[in-house]
């Protein structure tokens, strides 16, 4: 574990303020992120001693405690303008139906790391001798870059079901694969999102929206069920074939391309959620018929094509943003701007048009719409845009096809 020179300084000066009673700890996040070559966003630290003892140390030392979180076991301080918190090991035990749990203060800090969320966030570094204490085997987890929930996990999910999204939003971030049984009991379990308040669902999306990985992160997203119940218009993208001339991408794959290529330039929530939720409105608009038949140029079958419209998405999908938003109580600053992109993105002056135009096609032709290359029209359009198309593996140009 490398540490740089200002870690060592604070976790001394943490270390100082505890005048060496009991052992602390960090613990957390920053321990993971630190393992990770990565600057923790913040630092917290555990210790045997009660708040009333934590409290006590911190006013000797000179420093103004904070006591915002003391009755869960939390003492803050200020050290360089910084602010870290010393919580009390702890175990906590919920009870049917209910999110609190009944805090319990302990003497060890293994039984504190067994309440944790994931093996990667249950691993602790003992300040005075920097030992880690890993009874999850969470650094094994980092190096072999899985999320994997803490002991039985339908119990770690029971007590806080905000856990399912927030260990897809993990992966999304630092690009890492769920365990198999863990992503199995949030398959089974999403229907427990529903006992977590809306405003928690917008922190932990906002956060999977800014990630490096989103277009990972939505797709684990829709394949966990989670949406079925958070925003069940835009489950109903997953493996939507949209049988259209200008994609060639299942919807929930352009949706999440256009919000990756989003991500690409810009952090901007607006943009990110208008890129999420432009084309909501399509299954409810779609209107299919039949095309002219033109002979085939390549070995396909003989047979009609139909063609998907979606004439009026955008209308819909913007007054679908507008009954979202008093859903997921947004702000109002922010309805209006993702309203009016979502509004205005089939025009060539809306900024989210560009991410659009970019997120429908390549020049690999999907397997379910070679057909389309039976209809003139529609072939000259394809080779004006990409020059070739790739056909049984082989790469075809518009003369090999006359």
């Amino acid at each position: 574990m490398k540490l740089t020179e200002e870690q060592k300084t604070l976790f001394k000066q943490v270390n100082d303020i505890m005048l060496g009673i009991r052992p602390v700890y960090l613990v957390g996040g920053a321990v993971r992120d630190i393992l990770m070559n990565k600057e923790p966003n913040d630092y917290d630290f555990c210790t045997e001693l009660e708040p009333d003892q934590v409290e006590a140390l911190v006013k000797k030392s000179g420093r103004r405690a904070y006591l915002i979180g003391k009755k869960y076991g939390t003492i803050g301080c200020k050290i360089n303008g910084q602010m870290i918190e010393i919580t009390t090991f702890r175990t906590e035990t919920y009870q049917s139906g209910n999110r609190k749990p009944d805090v319990e203060y302990v003497n060890d800090i293994t039984s504190d790391l067994s309440r944790r969320d994931f093996t990667i966030n249950a691993i602790a570094l003992r300040l005075d001798n920097y030992h880690l204490i890993d009874p999850y085997n969470g650094k094994q987890d980092i190096q072999d870059r899985i999320i994997r929930a803490v002991g039985i996990t339908k119990h770690r999910f029971k007590e806080d079901p905000l856990r399912m999204l927030r260990t897809i939003r993990l992966a999304s971030k630092y690009d890492f694969i769920i365990h198999i049984d863990t992503f199995k009991k949030i398959e089974s379990g999403a229907i427990q999102i529903l006992n977590i308040s809306k405003e928690r669902w917008v922190q932990e999306l906002d956060k999977l929206l800014k990630t490096n990985h989103v277009r990972y992160g939505l797709t684990l997203l829709w394949k966990s069920n989670l949406l079925k119940y958070m925003i069940p218009e835009l489950q109903l993208q997953f493996n939507y074939n949209q049988n259209s001339q200008y994609h060639n991408y299942l919807l929930h794959e352009h949706t999440s391309l256009v919000v990756e290529n989003i991500r690409k330039d810009t952090d901007d929530l607006n943009m990110l959620w208008a890129g999420l939720l432009h084309d909501i409105a399509k299954p409810f608009v779609r209107t299919d018929k039949f095309s002219d038949i033109v002979p085939g140029v390549i070995s396909l079958p003989y047979q009609p094509i139909i063609k998907s419209n979606y004439i009026g998405h955008e209308v819909l999908g913007a007054e679908l943003v507008k009954k979202l938003a008093l859903y997921l109580k947004w702000s109002n600053d922010r309805t209006e701007k993702v309203y009016q992109l979502v509004l205005h993105h089939l025009e060539d002056t809306c900024p989210l048009r560009k991410y659009d135009n970019e997120s429908k096609t390549d020049n690999i032709l999907s397997e379910t719409r070679k057909d389309l290359l039976l209809d003139e029209k529609y072939r000259t359009k394809w080779f004006e845009e990409h020059g070739t198309v790739k056909v049984e593996n082989k790469i075809v140009k518009m003369e090999d096809l006359k």
